[in-house]
């Protein structure tokens, strides 16, 4: 009786240590859930939205391991995220903290944003107007913008002259990318060189897929009868645009 026990939990030790190992390899070469808390990326992007990350899109870097641990400098296996991306990438100044946003310039790119608009090597990005955004920030304006791949996303904006509304011109250096909030006037982004600053290649973790969990804040984790109410149904397993 006493070996079969002592057997069985032998199994059991086995049996969890390899579900760890499994878990612990798909979050790094394949998925890596994240949560989102804060707006700069409405309306892409809502406070309580879940999301998966695929970190094999760009390749590994260091910052692809669980913790940062630096194993090694560069990329594995890189890829250049495409204009329009919604990534995921390590704070230069502070490699802890996870920010997430859209690549708007590749290296080379001079970006300035003027009057509100975004330009790309000179020429100003197309935005359509569309219907105004309604949230718990207010009314703000909403538009569609393409880059010039003809990617098309949702930007919000407050007005055309806010403090990040009219820039300098941004060269993009070599192996580095510029990064932009949709919520346009809510958002520290590349444009606070000081705060954000261009990106690093070595420093993105990787692009967002899917959300497959959203929840508006208003049950909480011990408040299960509220959470059908709290869910945001229509947001499930929506990819990210």
């Amino acid at each position: 009786m006493t070996r079969k026990a002592s057997g069985g939990v032998v199994e059991l030790v086995k049996t969890v240590l390899i579900a760890l190992l499994i878990a612990f390899g798909i979050r790094t070469i394949a998925f890596e859930p994240f949560n989102i808390p804060s707006g700069s990326m409405v309306p892409t992007l809502l406070v309580g939205d879940y999301l998966f990350v695929s970190k094999y899109s760009y390749g590994y870097s260091t910052y692809s391991l669980p913790y940062g641990v630096r194993l090694f400098s560069g990329r594995i296996l890189a890829r250049e995220p495409e204009r329009g991306d919604v990534a995921v990438f390590k704070l230069p100044r502070d490699p802890r903290t996870d920010y997430i946003k859209r690549i708007v310039g590749l290296p080379g790119d001079r970006i300035q944003v003027s009057q509100g608009v975004l330009h790309i090597n000179g020429e100003p990005v197309k935005r359509e107007r569309i219907e105004d955004y309604f949230d718990s920030e207010g009314r703000a304006f909403q538009y569609i913008e393409t880059l010039p791949n003809g990617r098309r996303h949702r930007i919000r904006e407050l007005g055309d002259n806010g403090f990040a509304d009219n820039t300098e011109v941004y060269t993009v250096p070599a192996g580095h990318y510029f990064a932009m909030g949709d919520n346009r006037d809510n958002s520290q982004d590349s444009r606070f060189l000081r705060d954000v600053g261009f990106i690093p290649m070595e420093n993105l973790v990787g692009r967002a897929e899917i959300i497959f969990f959203s929840t508006d804040g208003t049950a909480a984790v011990y408040q299960f009868w509220r959470w059908p109410m709290a869910t945001r149904f229509s947001r499930l397993f929506s990819a990210i645009n």
